[in-house]
């Protein structure tokens, strides 16, 4: 009997070879390993995600096979219902141990657990590894060892720890000749269609040019320029390190290195984008703890908030055309891209909920089918925060004009007009208040859909009521 021993590495959302937790073990462990991706069956509209995310999805998995080949091992593909899937490719293939490494979110955690429990039943070890946060779910905690619910005391404590260390690429990895494998999925796949939008290269090369560009370019002036949706003042990893073509360790470790290379006052501005990558596991940590917030609001004393039923507003909306020049900027860049400027979905974001009274579910999954960095935790998270509803969340009472949200983050109106041409030849100066009358701001451009002034009086009267007759 021979001691060549097989494990399976199913892929998820770490669709890299280096900096892998869950492969590296699984190539340090056994003779051969078998990386495996296992691709969904539903065809059409989904509520959780859409043709661009898909796309940029085929873009890493088409990345990753070549990868792979590069030392050695073969991406083999099935599809259908992962826990039948793998555990008919351990049947297959006598393999005796079965790496991943963990999803934050409640729909992988449930696949996770029936896959733990089929391994049980065939004798073969499962192993869930930390990888796609820096903190697991428990690596960071108060100090009676409960979760925290509040973002800074939490980030004082994520900044303060040590971080896990990078894991080395695999130098060989043997995949068995005799595994099938089907071929790479395309938007055919689902049946969906991608002649519309635009969207950013895919894949681990990918990532790390962006990073690059981030750590020669933009990083050292974060926080200056992060809020300016006409710049590229971010680092553009967000759906890089959605679908972990790299990890945030390797992120978070160029930071550092590049911090400690330039003058104090860029030092400082590094150090808020790595505040941000907090922000990103605290996030993940409360999906973890709190799962109910897919359903349900985080703060329970605004649970049961009237809303109003959706209709042609949540559909001009949907469309970019509200006549508020930021809202259709903004959804017109998510439509044309995968990718809305972070600043903007808050206006965006608290327009549906504040303006047009629209539930913030509606809109969390609107963005989930149409943002290539479509993260469930982060996009709940924005979306309950601008909602006034979620954990450190804008108080009620704090409602943004997208007015003077525009004349603040957009001074000249770049980003309006480039998103919505009609409103190229308008003085940048009109773009910051509603017009006259009831007119629109351009021939071929929408009168505003609401007056904001109204709607933020009735927003407040449907919280404070609220608030006033729920028990406290």
């Amino acid at each position: 009997m021979s001691h060549h021993s097989v494990a399976i590495h199913w892929y998820r959302r770490d669709l890299r070879i280096s900096d892998n937790t869950a492969l590296a073990a699984a190539a340090k462990h056994a003779d051969s390993v078998i990386p495996v991706y296992v691709v969904s069956q539903w065809e059409g509209d989904h509520l959780w995600t859409g043709a661009k995310r898909q796309s940029f999805l085929c873009g890493c998995l088409s990345s990753l096979a070549k990868n792979i080949e590069t030392i050695g091992g073969r991406l083999i593909i099935r599809s259908g219902d992962a826990v039948e899937e793998l555990i008919a490719l351990i049947k297959e293939t006598g393999a005796t141990a079965l790496h991943t490494n963990r999803d934050p979110d409640p729909f992988g955690t449930k696949t996770e657990a029936a896959l733990e429990s089929a391994c049980q039943d065939l004798g073969v070890s499962f192993h869930a590894h930390e990888d796609i946060a820096m903190h697991d779910r428990d690596g960071i905690l108060n100090g009676d060892d409960t979760p925290y619910r509040v973002y800074t005391p939490y980030s004082k404590r994520w900044l303060a720890a040590d971080k896990p260390k990078r894991v080395s690429k695999p130098k060989k990895l043997k995949t068995p000749s005799a595994v099938k494998s089907e071929n790479l999925p395309s938007l055919e796949t689902w049946n969906l269609n991608g002649s519309d939008f635009e969207i950013l290269g895919a894949g681990e090369r990918a990532a790390r040019k962006r990073l690059e560009k981030a750590l020669s370019d933009t990083i050292a002036t974060y926080d200056d320029t992060r809020d300016i949706p006409s710049v590229l003042g971010t680092s553009r990893l967000s759906q890089d390190l959605r679908f972990g073509t790299i990890s945030i360790r390797t992120v978070y470790t160029a930071a550092l290195k590049r911090q400690a290379q330039c003058s104090p006052a860029a030092s400082e501005q590094i150090q808020k984008y790595i505040k941000e990558l907090a922000w990103r596991d605290f996030y993940m940590q409360i999906l973890w703890h709190y799962p109910e917030v897919l359903e349900e609001e985080f703060n329970p004393s605004w649970r049961g908030l009237p809303w109003d039923e959706p209709g042609e507003q949540f559909d001009a909306w949907k469309e970019g055309r509200t006549g508020f020049p930021i809202i259709d900027a903004g959804i017109r860049e998510m439509l044309h891209t995968g990718f809305m400027h972070n600043r903007v979905r808050m206006i965006v974001a608290m327009f549906l909920t504040k303006d047009l009274h629209i539930d913030w579910r509606l809109g969390e999954s609107f963005f989930m089918q149409h943002l290539v960095d479509g993260e469930i935790a982060s996009n709940n998270g924005g979306w309950q925060w601008s909602a006034g509803t979620g954990a450190d969340a804008a108080p009620y009472f704090r409602i943004q004009n997208p007015w003077t949200q525009s004349k603040r983050y957009d001074p000249k109106g770049e980003y309006i007009k480039r998103w919505v041409p009609e409103l190229k030849d308008i003085p940048a100066k009109q773009l910051f208040e509603p017009p006259s009358g009831k007119k629109s701001l351009a021939a071929d451009y929408p009168p505003p859909i609401v007056d904001h002034s109204t709607e933020r009086d009735r927003t407040l009267a449907i919280f404070k009521a609220h608030k006033e007759k729920s028990p406290r």
